[in-house]
């Protein structure tokens, strides 16, 4: 009795399968390596200038936050009180949406203040009673907010990056607002002479 003849052709047709599914896999395989390849080169793309900006903005953040900490630690001042928690509250969520933003362009940004604002913390952390209210008002209401308006005023107009350039841009209203509250609170302090 003579075999039956689908079957010659169904391994025919079975190796076929298998070499197209190798086929197929080699492709998805390659295809998934050069979606990695390519999401590294854009994170690889993104410009000098606005890894830099990130990197100096998280500074700026974590040390307006730091500085603040303590000013809730040492300040009987209510004003300063306030300032220093609406900072906290408002830095603390700017810094979330920049980690994630970060995140997205493969830059990881300093969870600490630089080295010189380190050293500010200093000075402020030895400080007491009116002259520490005075000095944080100066030091990280009125002179870091004006530092971080003009890094983030240059940076929603320079920026390359879409993002980086958006997030600088919707951010910067909020570093005005911070600093006419530390002019207006700076000129009410320094009235009580």
């Amino acid at each position: 009795m003579s075999q039956p003849q689908f079957r010659p052709q169904f391994r025919m047709q079975s190796r076929r399968s298998g070499a197209m599914f190798k086929v197929l896999g080699l492709a998805a395989i390659s295809v998934a390596g050069l979606a990695l390849v390519m999401s590294h080169a854009r994170a690889d793309d993104l410009p000098h200038a606005d890894k830099s900006f990130i990197n100096s903005a998280a500074e700026a953040g974590n040390f307006e936050v730091k500085a603040s900490k303590i000013a809730l630690e040492k300040t009987g001042n209510p004003d300063v009180k306030d300032f220093a928690t609406l900072m906290v509250d408002e830095h603390t969520t700017v810094g979330d949406n920049l980690r994630k933003l970060a995140a997205s362009k493969n830059v990881e940004p300093p969870t600490e203040p630089g080295m010189a604002q380190r050293a500010k913390i200093a000075v402020l952390e030895k400080l007491e009673g009116s002259t520490f209210d005075k000095q944080y008002v100066r030091m990280i209401g009125v002179a870091a907010h004006k530092d971080a308006v003009k890094l983030f005023r240059k940076n929603a107009g320079e920026a390359k990056d879409p993002d980086v350039k958006d997030f600088a841009a919707k951010t910067l209203p909020n570093l005005e607002h911070h600093l006419a509250m530390a002019n207006a609170l700076k000129i009410k302090m320094d009235a009580k002479k």
